[in-house]
């Protein structure tokens, strides 16, 4: 649904009630999409090909006629499911290594450092994330299924979508938030800016009559399906949403139609346009495992070993075959006719199937080496699991036994290895999804306001994502920084010259770690604490130092007093 305003335009519109004007529209969006579906055509055969093998239930979901029936068994032609089992597994370790449900994987902050060191403005980034993990994670929103669907889309086909809105319910109007869905890639048809960004996106689902008009209304549909709607409510009709960058739009007029995003829905075979407004920030976050050059959409892990997935299904109707001969064999026998009743029973016993000196006259068929089936089936096993990460996974989970300088030198390999699948998701999907979220909570009245000082500093933000998988790549810093502060501390040790850890900032270290170890900053001290801390540190020395040096001094003034002098006020004479 687009973003509400209060200018938004009613169902009662005059431009939409102009059939020449509507139709005008919506012949021109409609032939806009049907460029971009016949741009996607050479990528549905691939992509049914990868189904088929890896991901049967979304085989024929990606044709125009939708002759996918619901229910309909479809692995007839999966005979291996290691590529399948893989997908899982790597569905689940990128959710874990870049969303994690249990865990903060982002944070937001100003640009300028100068200004995080404010109070104030931590607090309120503080409040800013804790409110984002929040409605994000909340019992309505969707999000942890929506985007493991999305992974699992990432690594069949190399290419997702999420779609984030605004939560609304006729059945619960108080509650306010976000919600999420996973848009099937056969819906999604999406077009690219100058600089590779992702502007444009065309998605094409079908809704019944009966939800067309709960959603826009009966006047906004044209006569022929109002008739429909009488009779068959539930008959299903093609619509097509399109986003796209607005031209000429004018920022200053906080309307749907000024949008920076233009919002419409068509019917597609009464080319009718159903509504059109607009929205803030580009709803759908596409994301695209790796792109090969010239293309548009994502290749991804299956596709790079759809030869070995492929082979591995053969060899695996071979072994198959073998195994069932090596159990069940086929018997070759001498056709003398004296075996016609030969009998396979257990317990059976066959007259004339030796010879009088013990001889066999039946034997079986020699079915091949299964052994080394198994092993060329092994071999591509190896390398889908590879390709799906499943192996660079599985490091930590089978050794446990690994020393903290092990784990610490894995964690930092598997960080190298994942780092340009997990910046391009980033960038790509989480990057536009944290705007989406930020601009409907703020919206939404879900946000504090922000201090002042931010207010005039322009009110920006960067997100600095935290996941585990940042972390991991943070690690050899950390782990650098501290392992030289321990041979500094050992050096100091040994040749009782502490001024080798002069070279330590530890006010520039501290902070630092705090960060990379994803310390929230409502859990640390300002500076101005920090400094009167120390002040009453040093005050409390100094003190405790004067009352341990006072019998020293009062001894040393009783000496130094000349024979016979008065003491001095107070002072006893003896």
């Amino acid at each position: 649904m687009d973003d509400l305003d209060p200018k938004a335009r009613s169902k009662n519109d005059p431009d939409l009630k102009d059939p020449k004007a509507n139709q005008e529209l919506a012949g021109e969006l409609l032939r806009e999409f049907q460029t971009m579906e016949s741009k996607r055509g050479i990528w549905e055969k691939h992509w049914e090909e990868v189904a088929l093998k890896v991901l049967p239930y979304y085989s024929t979901s990606f044709y125009q006629q939708g002759n996918m029936v619901p229910g309909t068994k479809r692995n007839q032609e999966q005979y291996d499911v290691t590529a399948n089992a893989a997908l899982w597994k790597f569905a689940a370790a990128m959710e874990s290594m870049l969303t994690p449900a249990n865990n903060k994987w982002h944070r937001l902050r100003h640009p300028d450092m100068a200004l995080m060191k404010r109070r104030d403005v931590q607090l309120w980034f503080d409040q800013v994330n804790e409110a984002m993990f929040y409605y994000r994670y909340s019992p309505h929103s969707g999000y942890q299924a929506n985007q493991h669907d999305g992974y699992v889309s990432l690594g069949a086909f190399g290419t997702s979508c999420l779609f984030t809105d605004e939560f609304r319910d006729p059945t619960k109007p108080n509650v306010k938030g976000l919600r999420y869905r996973n848009v099937h890639l056969g819906e999604l048809f999406f077009a690219t800016n100058f600089q590779g960004q992702v502007d444009k996106v065309y998605r094409r689902f079908k809704m019944t009559l009966r939800q067309i008009a709960q959603k826009w209304g009966v006047d906004a549909m044209p006569d022929s399906h109002r008739n429909q709607l009488k009779d068959k409510p539930e008959n299903e009709v093609q619509v097509i949403h399109i986003i796209k960058p607005r031209i000429g739009n004018d920022p200053s007029k906080l309307t749907n139609k000024q949008y920076p995003y233009a919002s419409y829905y068509l019917l597609r075979e009464a080319t009718w346009l159903l509504s059109e407004g607009g929205y803030r920030c580009n709803p759908y976050s596409v994301a695209r495992y790796v792109t090969a050059p010239g293309e548009l959409y994502g290749r991804s892990p299956a596709m790079n070993v759809l030869p070995s997935i492929n082979v591995l299904n053969e060899e695996k109707k071979t072994i198959l075959k073998q195994g069932h001969r090596a159990v069940d064999p086929v018997l070759l026998a001498h056709d003398d006719g004296i075996l016609d009743g030969f009998s396979l029973k257990p317990g059976a016993v066959n007259y004339g199937g030796v010879t009088s000196d013990g001889r066999p006259l039946v034997h079986a068929l020699p079915v091949g080496n299964v052994a080394v089936g198994k092993e060329l089936m092994d071999d591509e096993r190896h390398a889908i699991n590879d390709a799906f990460l499943v192996t660079l996974f599985q490091i930590l989970v089978e050794t446990p036994q690994m020393t903290a300088t092990e784990v610490l030198e894995r964690a930092r390999e598997k960080g190298a290895l994942l780092s340009p699948t997990m910046g391009r998701f980033q960038a790509e999907s989480v990057g536009p999804q944290i705007e989406r979220e930020f601009d409907l909570l703020m919206w939404q009245g879900l946000i504090p306001p922000p201090p002042q000082a931010l207010v005039e500093a322009g009110a920006e933000y960067m997100v600095e994502y935290d996941a585990p998988l940042n972390r991991a790549m943070r690690a050899d810093e950390a782990a650098g920084t501290m392992r030289t502060f321990q041979w500094a501390a050992e050096i100091a040790s040994t040749t009782q010259d502490p001024s080798v850890m002069d070279w330590f900032d530890t006010d520039a270290i501290i902070p630092e770690l705090l960060q990379i170890n994803g310390a929230p900053f409502r859990f640390t001290r300002d500076p101005e604490q920090v400094a009167a801390l120390r002040a009453n540190r040093q005050q409390q020395q100094a003190n405790q130092q004067l009352v341990q040096a006072l019998p020293g001094i009062a001894a040393m003034t009783k000496a130094a007093a000349p024979e016979g002098t008065a003491p001095y006020a107070g002072q006893s004479n003896s």
